[in-house]
């Protein structure tokens, strides 16, 4: 019997709690048929934590954080705290356990399964086989950098000011990581910036083009503007293998890419930390839908993001590569046998709650594990 693994699972506003249960179903399923056991915790985090708390993430809950070997994120925010200051929006947990544990680098895969080729608004012959993974620095750039503010101005007006700052050992370990995973992939990296317009941008392809030539002489690098990526990514997204850039470009690219899958319902990420002296790393997982509160506890939510982010989590935290790979199999064959919930629902497919997709993904497991 493997040793427990240490979980912390924050499941959050809206549509957390309900693509968590389903999550939660895979991990019982995990523990009766596989070899491995989990030690769960979980706490509140965002608008629920504000609620109890006063705060969108309480210290206790950031060092449950630090001491897990892994953090399952369900998603946060929603109209009951749109009111609130920009220093408690419920948004702030996510940031603080980015900046608490030292997450750097989010990876967000945009990957077209074959039974959903036709939910994107592309031609299937444009996205069909697309798999990308964007790697996007989360703890620096233009959402960190200072100065930053608004403030007022002698003749009445206002100016607000944010700052875009990288220096370059930000660059390079989450350059670090794009080249790495290339090595597992395809072998191409696409670092993605400004430098036509900004220092920083040119900084950065400096970095990239540095640390390429000294530890990754075999992955191939290429270079693109921000704008030219985005135009790129719809007009011929299988081009990428890896794209790495800042934290705002990443933001926006990734969005964008995500689209080209047909819905953010689909989609998981991850967002690493580096490698501690004891070889452990800090890592949070994460579906990119958003609380989506409009459709809070109807059970109408897609939680394959959710249990999608639970496999990055087993191949990126615990090297349990067959496993992921099991679960995401399992996922692709119940796409393939026509359920769908509502963000993907095509012609002739069967409408089916959150709570059936879930255990049709169990399902799914057992006759794989068979």
């Amino acid at each position: 019997m493997a040793s427990n693994k240490k979980l912390l699972i924050l499941p959050g506003d809206g549509i957390g709690p309900e693509v968590m249960r389903e999550v939660r179903r895979v991990i019982d399923w995990m523990d009766r048929r596989r070899a491995v056991r989990f030690d769960i915790e979980e706490a509140l985090v965002g608008g629920a934590a504000i609620d109890v708390h006063g705060v969108p993430i309480s210290a206790e809950t950031v060092a449950k954080a630090k001491a897990a070997d892994a953090v399952l994120f369900g998603a946060v925010g929603g109209p009951k705290w749109d009111g609130l200051g920009f220093d408690r929006r419920p948004e702030l947990a996510i940031l603080t356990l980015r900046r608490e544990l030292g997450l750097f680098a989010n990876l967000r895969p945009a990957t077209v399964l074959d039974p959903l080729v036709d939910a994107s608004t592309l031609k299937p012959e444009v996205v069909r086989g697309l798999d990308i993974m964007i790697v996007r620095e989360s703890t620096g750039g233009i959402y960190f950098g200072e100065p930053r503010g608004i403030e007022s101005l002698p003749d009445g007006t206002k100016k607000g000011v944010n700052t875009e700052v990288y220096t370059t050992p930000e660059i390079e370990r989450v350059a670090r990581v794009a080249f790495e995973l290339a090595r597992r992939r395809q072998g191409r990296v696409c670092s993605v910036e400004k430098a036509n317009v900004m220092e920083s941008g040119l900084l950065w392809r400096q970095t990239v083009t540095a640390l390429r030539e000294r530890e990754f002489p075999d992955v191939e690098l290429t270079h693109m503007y921000a704008d030219n990526c985005a135009m790129q990514l719809v007009r011929n997204p299988r081009q990428f293998d890896v794209i790495v850039t800042t934290n705002l470009f990443g933001d926006l690219l990734s969005d964008l890419a995500s689209m080209l899958t047909g819905s953010l319902g689909m989609l998981p990420s991850a967002t690493l930390g580096g490698l501690g002296p004891d070889g452990r790393r800090h890592a949070l997982y994460e579906p990119i839908h958003g609380s989506a509160p409009d459709i809070a506890g109807k059970g109408v939510a897609n939680p394959m993001a959710q249990i999608l982010s639970f496999a990055m989590l087993l191949r990126f935290s615990f090297d349990m590569t067959e496993d992921a790979a099991l679960i995401e199999r399992a996922c692709t064959n119940v796409l393939a046998s026509g359920l769908r919930t509502a963000d993907i629902m095509q012609p002739g497919m069967a409408r089916v709650s959150t709570q059936v997709m879930g255990e049709a993904v169990t399902r799914e497991l057992d006759k794989l594990a068979a």
